[in-house]
């Protein structure tokens, strides 16, 4: 099987103050182009440790790596690299120019005045080239590189791309289409990759039903986590098990039954999306602890304005009353934080926004506020659709970050289950 490996490079990304978007989507479209992906290495903008990673990698076919290419002092890939080869880098005049031509558009575009000094050294840095690179035309102000490496020299070609992804993800056509990335990656099969979602069962149990089922696993990599509070079973193989995989989905079926909620890979955000626009539903929320949270996972699809008519944050027991319609002896009696006002908040939203479907939430994220009897973590949920009323009573440990996230994700699957179960 061709293989490659990705160095994704910045301390930002290494310290944790940027989340890395590149290794992952890199990982996907490689499976889409039939190569597996051998390791994701993320490393400093430390020359050493970049030449560490490279030859850590030296045995797949194609090595990738993401940022490092801007005009600052700390952005080394492309000497390095080029280091690494045995390419010693040059200044190509004609890149120069063409990357001066883009700086002075963007600049004019944004109305900047910068020191004409300081910008030419900042373009000059970005167009040294390794000697015997290809040049992948810049889709920000950073070119890509294909560098092979020198002659008399083993190891893979490294195919230097920038490190914001939508430069690099723009990028990507033009690096596999390259002459040297193509013999590179020459003897590629496909390989497939499916998904299936499972809702409100243990990684235990799941676990348990692979081992029944090992023997349908032939010729399939699976592998499961827990993500947002629901299990992936991520499946990777070669077409000619496409029937084992198909066994393998049926298996989990008759395990699981609804539980299984998505065999085809769709999210639960798509189910939703997709229940509401085949049945021409609409929806509204009225959200007191998490305060917008659900209205904005709902309208985070393209499209989503053809259901989601609008919601309601009503973090006071006065708004409540006010935009929800929620009745006060209600909260006096019971309390803002119970089923009975969850129940009321979702009605209210139907009633507010005209909807077909309403959602309610009510609850304590903390750190402060719990009582004994109602503590932090306690959150009331109700959904509310023509013929039917689903309430759920959850207790969610953890920050009040993981209180809102995780009720999101629960309203979520409660819509759903309202939709389409």
């Amino acid at each position: 099987m061709v293989r490659a490996g990705v160095v994704v490079t910045g301390t930002e990304v290494l310290t944790g103050r940027v989340a890395d978007r590149n290794g992952p989507w890199l990982a996907d479209q490689l499976r889409q182009a039939g190569v597996d992906i051998a390791d994701i290495v993320v490393v400093g903008d430390r020359p050493d440790d970049l030449r560490d990673a490279l030859a850590f990698l030296s045995g797949v076919q194609l090595i990738i790596t993401s940022g490092g290419l801007g005009p600052t002092a700390d952005d080394l890939t492309a000497v390095t690299v080029g280091d690494f080869q045995g390419r010693p880098s040059a200044l190509d005049p004609d890149l120069e120019q063409r990357i001066a031509d883009i700086v002075e558009r963007l600049m004019a575009g944004r109305g900047w005045k910068t020191d004409p000094e300081a910008t030419a050294a900042a373009v000059r840095k970005q167009a040294f080239v390794p000697t015997g690179a290809s040049v992948l035309a810049p889709v920000g102000t950073a070119p890509g590189l294909v560098v092979p490496p020198a002659e008399g020299r083993a190891g893979p070609p490294v195919l230097v791309l920038p490190g914001p992804p939508r430069e690099l993800q723009g990028m990507w056509a033009a690096a596999l289409a390259d002459p040297i990335v193509g013999e590179a990656l020459a003897g590629r099969a496909e390989l497939r990759q499916r998904t299936m979602r499972i809702w409100g069962v243990p990684e235990s149990e799941l676990s348990a039903a692979l081992r029944r089922h090992d023997d349908d696993l032939d010729g399939l990599e699976v592998t499961t986590c827990m993500t947002d509070a629901e299990l992936e079973i991520v499946t990777r193989y070669a077409p000619d098990a496409e029937q084992a995989y198909d066994r393998l989905g049926d298996a989990l079926v008759g395990e699981f039954g609804a539980a299984l909620y998505s065999r085809d890979g769709r999210t639960v955000d798509r189910v939703v999306a997709d229940a509401l626009l085949e049945r021409s539903l609409t929806i509204a929320t009225t959200e007191s602890c998490t305060a917008g949270l659900l209205a904005g996972r709902l309208t985070d699809l393209p499209g989503s304005s053809a259901y989601v008519l609008g919601g309601l944050v009503t973090y006071s027991n006065l708004a409540k009353h006010e935009l929800a319609g929620v009745p006060m002896e209600l909260i006096d009696r019971v309390g803002a934080v119970s089923e009975e006002v969850a129940e009321a908040m979702a009605a209210g939203a139907r009633w507010r926004l005209g909807t077909d479907v309403g959602v309610g939430i009510t609850g304590v994220a903390g750190p402060d506020g719990g009582t004994a009897e109602k503590p932090v973590g306690l959150v009331h949920l109700c959904v509310v659709a023509p013929g039917r009323t689903l309430s759920r009573r959850i207790n969610v440990p953890g920050s009040r970050r993981d209180v809102r996230l995780r009720t999101v994700a629960v309203a979520m699957h409660m819509i759903r289950s309202v939709l389409t179960e």
